[in-house]
């Protein structure tokens, strides 16, 4: 299912690493880009964006994440992508709800220094249908992880995400973070079996590589958790696996070989009930729900 380096990574599989379980990786290109010259975009002076309250798994990044109305004593929430699933890729219209699990994940301080290892209870939910993540349950509460690590779980935005924002996708996997801005949206993104609908398109500075997949995507104005970086076009191929093509609301499919992507997050935000429950029956939820 394409690449498995450790260097280079486009796609689904090639930004989230292979490991002793086989799981491909699916985030970004360290290939050339055939996307046209622009106008460097205005950066907005970016609130300072470190690792704190990152994670790195086996084979991706990811991070602790709450919502802006999460108490302290709820247990903590990891947001990784569904294609870094332990268990392997959800197909196309799989959504995997309450599922245990025991997967481990290395919570990393300001300066990327492992601090701590945390323990998920259950998957609370995972899906690779109209987007692309998996948010774990913790067995520690924001207030345990706060109280013996100082570290504070990174904030969902509860809004859509801002067309020529600046953004840091923060890789705990890599210890390393990748600035560029926002250059829009995408309708439809297929790649393989998968389509996810409204994505985030990075401008060409943002050159994730396999591990990075799950990465959160930092807004610089709001330092919230904007997205969640998971693919991009490696070689240039269409609509195949690690060279996801775009497709506008006519039906136009486009081909932006070596630009990479993310899946917005506020829409996680409704979903996340009392104590970290998923409810997708909450009013406003819209993340697909099991068959």
């Amino acid at each position: 299912m394409g690449k498995k380096s450790n260097v280079v990574a486009g796609g689904l599989i090639a930004l989230a690493l292979t490991g002793a379980s086989a799981i491909p990786a699916f985030a970004g290109s360290a290939g050339g880009s055939d996307w046209p010259a622009r106008q460097p975009q205005a950066t907005t002076k970016a609130k300072a964006v470190d690792f704190a309250g990152t994670v790195a798994l086996s084979n991706c990044s990811g991070s602790v994440v709450r919502t802006p109305k999460s108490k302290p004593g709820d247990p903590a929430l990891v947001l990784t992508n569904g294609h870094c699933l332990e268990t392997g890729f959800p197909a196309a219209g799989e959504v995997i709800v309450d599922q245990p699990s025991t997967r481990t994940f290395k919570l990393l301080d300001a300066k990327a220094n492992d601090v701590a290892t945390l323990k998920a209870s259950k998957v609370s939910y995972a899906t690779m249908t109209d987007t692309d993540i998996t948010l774990y349950r913790l067995t520690a509460s924001y207030r345990d992880i706060t109280k013996k690590y100082g570290i504070k779980a990174l904030e969902l935005e509860d809004d859509h995400p801002v067309k020529g924002r600046a953004i840091t996708v923060v890789s705990g996997y890599w210890k390393k973070t990748y600035s560029c801005n926002i250059d829009g949206f995408v309708h439809r993104m297929k790649e393989g079996e998968w389509t996810w609908k409204d994505s985030v398109r990075y401008t060409p500075a943002c050159q994730t590589i396999g591990g990075t997949s799950g990465s959160p995507v930092i807004d610089h104005k709001t330092g919230k958790v904007t997205a969640v970086n998971n693919t991009g076009n490696e070689d240039g191929e269409r609509c195949t696996l690690n060279n996801p093509c775009e497709i506008d609301r006519k039906g136009n499919v486009t081909v932006r070989k070596g630009i990479n992507y993310a899946q917005q997050t506020y829409g996680i935000v409704p979903c996340v009930g009392k104590g970290s429950e998923i409810d997708l029956n909450r009013k406003g939820c819209k993340l697909p729900r099991p068959a």
